[in-house]
């Protein structure tokens, strides 16, 4: 059954102010924990073994992981032979991932002020979290900063084109409109109904300039970027990509 979403978005200017919501979902910590925990339920099992494949790098020294939320991506990080610290800005959230998985650490932080040395870990992972931090190219400073010199970063975000519109209806071959614009950063909220869970979302829509002028703010080099697909045999398959997926590297200067 598919998802019912009462979506608004609304634009405002690349440099206005953030809303400093500070603690991320701790508001809905409940909600999301149910959410995220029931296998196969959203969109996360059809496309994350395309994430893990192509756009992880191997295992290595040390794994960050920003806004973990109850920590589903960690696990299937620790899963895959990585050694994890994981963050996020919901204490609830921080407690629930941690008593799920003892073998990795997790910390109450924010992604644009992380609590860690220089050139700390291998790789950092931002598995849709970009979109909720209150300072997307901030955060990005700061992935760069604990990233040890041949690092690298792998990002998945939800796909700016599909972030700046909708379907006119229902029907197979209704048409994508954009009503509003493309460009600048759109805040964006929405709510979700599916098999009698509720979960309400918000964050932050960006061009995908933005990513790639944050990506070059920060020092760090593209190294691939993929528009994925749901895996074979999904419930759900897509005329638009759902998310925009990346690896950077942190040159050896």
């Amino acid at each position: 059954m598919s998802p019912s979403r009462r979506r608004s978005v609304r634009s405002e200017p690349e440099d206005g102010q953030p809303p400093g919501r500070g603690t991320g979902w701790e508001d809905r910590a409940e909600a999301w924990i149910g959410w995220a925990r029931t296998p196969d339920f959203d969109s996360y099992w059809q496309f994350r073994d395309a994430f893990f494949e192509e756009v992880m790098p191997p295992p290595g020294g040390a794994t960050l992981e920003v806004g973990c939320g109850e920590g589903r991506v960690a696990r299937d990080l620790r899963d895959r032979g990585h050694k994890v610290t994981a963050i996020d800005a919901s204490p609830s959230l921080i407690a629930a991932a941690s008593a799920a998985d003892p073998l990795s650490t997790y910390v109450v932080a924010r992604a644009e002020d992380l609590p860690f040395a220089d050139s700390t870990f291998d790789c950092t992972v931002a598995y849709n979290s970009l979109m909720d931090v209150d300072d997307m190219p901030a955060a990005l400073l700061e992935l760069a900063r604990v990233l040890v010199p041949g690092g690298r970063l792998a990002v998945s975000v939800t796909h700016p084109f599909n972030d700046a519109g909708s379907f006119s209806g229902m029907e197979e071959e209704a048409p994508f409109v954009i009503t509003g614009t493309y460009f600048g950063r759109r805040e964006f909220h929405f709510h979700a109904s599916r098999d009698g869970r509720e979960m309400d979302f918000d964050g932050f829509a960006f061009a995908l300039e933005s990513y790639s002028m944050a990506l070059e703010a920060a020092g760090l080099l593209l190294e691939l970027i993929r528009e994925p697909r749901p895996a074979s045999g999904a419930r759900h398959q897509c005329r638009i990509p759902n998310f925009l997926t990346w690896r950077a590297l942190k040159p050896i200067v």
